[in-house]
């Protein structure tokens, strides 16, 4: 299993929708909103690394009220 990080950068007036959108996702396991740079911290867990792309870009990204987002992929032990 392949472990993601994204951090998330929303429209303050849309944070928790989006929040409540990213978990809906049925990669993801975790999402938190949290202070500071980034708004939303979502964990994904996958099969293949191959399959971030496309949650990426066909599901987080396309939700409205998402700003920006920064990927992060835990190396495995």
């Amino acid at each position: 299993m392949i472990k993601a990080y994204v951090l998330i950068v929303a429209d303050p007036a849309r944070t928790k929708m989006v929040a409540e959108e990213v978990r809906r996702i049925p990669q993801v396991v975790e999402a938190y909103q949290v202070m500071g740079p980034f708004d939303i911290v979502a964990e994904l867990e996958v099969e293949n690394l191959t399959d971030i792309p496309p949650i990426l870009g066909e599901r987080i990204r396309k939700i409205e009220g998402i700003q920006s987002t920064t990927s992060l992929v835990a190396l495995p032990d």
